[in-house]
């Protein structure tokens, strides 16, 4: 919206079902990530500084929750119906980089921790199930720094 409009700046109408899930890169200005319903079940990646669609994958299920990592340019999705999985992308190439299963339902739930490393994620199956997925915060000299306080060490995704 425009305070001096009552007309919305941009309207993106790509999605074929409900919008599920939105979420702003923390690494790039103006890039918006957003997911699909069972009907469309596409992650779209728009540039909301002009209003393009910038990139579109089929996930082959609904996207449920979408989280961008704060420590590198990767992208974790929640999924529903048809596979109720958690999976880890790397951007911009999408290339998945974990599918993540357990879920017996939709997930419907998914939260940071503070650490950036560690995910929860909560489902219809009654579970909620924790993941180190990401890995830490690089220090100037390029070194990893800190740990996550969720899970023992060891219980690592990668």
């Amino acid at each position: 919206w425009n305070l001096h409009s009552n007309f919305p700046i941009f309207k993106l109408e790509e999605h074929k079902a409900a919008v599920k899930a939105i979420a702003w890169s923390p690494h790039q200005a103006g890039l918006l990530v957003s997911g699909g319903g069972t009907a469309d079940q596409y992650i779209r990646f728009w540039n909301t500084c002009n209003g393009t669609l910038q990139l579109s994958v089929d996930t082959g299920s609904q996207v449920c929750n979408l989280a961008w990592s704060k420590n590198v340019n990767e992208i974790v999705s929640t999924h529903g119906y048809s596979l109720n999985q958690v999976v880890i992308w790397k951007y911009p190439s999408m290339m998945k980089l974990c599918n993540l299963t357990g879920h017996t339902s939709r997930v419907l739930y998914l939260s940071m921790a503070p650490d950036g490393q560690t995910i929860v994620t909560g489902a219809g199956d009654e579970t909620l199930r924790f993941w180190k997925v990401f890995p830490g915060f690089k220090s100037k000299e390029n070194q990893r720094i800190g740990s996550s306080l969720m899970l023992p060490s060891g219980s690592h995704v990668r």
